[in-house]
């Protein structure tokens, strides 16, 4: 069994506390009921991805010229022009920017790639760039 929807125009994707956009949205549900989905944005545009974080007043957000969601494993990869920020309620906390960004919803745990991801292309160079915050001190013992 394997189900398609595809949405176009100004697509928008709610799941929970997930938003994504952009300008085709492609869902695939397998038989075990997991959703996939592929996020396209407008020409010169950049598809975007926003996830609340449970628990915290945090969020992740990000964009790509492609974002992919896989529903089994709670992933998001942004790919291609990919920046993905963190945010402590409305302050902007961390900021990360490479060529391809991995988030993976259930650790917290972002992968950033630098490299190209044509086959042709040397592998190695690439930039990865990452802004994060300070951790806050913590009172020292007497």
């Amino acid at each position: 069994l394997r189900q398609v929807s595809i949405f176009t125009g100004r697509a928008v994707l709610n799941k929970g506390t997930m938003v994504m956009r952009g300008t085709k949205i492609e869902i695939r549900e397998d038989a075990d009921g997991y959703q996939y989905g592929i996020i396209l944005p407008e020409p010169n545009k950049r598809a975007f991805f926003r996830q609340k974080r449970e628990g915290v007043d945090e969020f992740v957000e990000g964009e790509g010229l492609r974002i992919e969601y896989d529903g089994k494993i709670d992933r998001v990869k942004l790919i291609d022009n990919a920046e993905v920020r963190r945010y402590k309620g409305p302050i902007l906390n961390d900021q990360m920017t490479g060529k391809v960004i991995t988030y993976e919803n259930l650790t917290d745990l972002f992968t950033i790639d630098g490299r190209p991801t044509d086959d042709n292309v040397n592998k190695t160079g690439g930039r990865v760039r990452a802004t994060l915050a300070p951790r806050k001190k913590l009172p020292e013992a007497r």
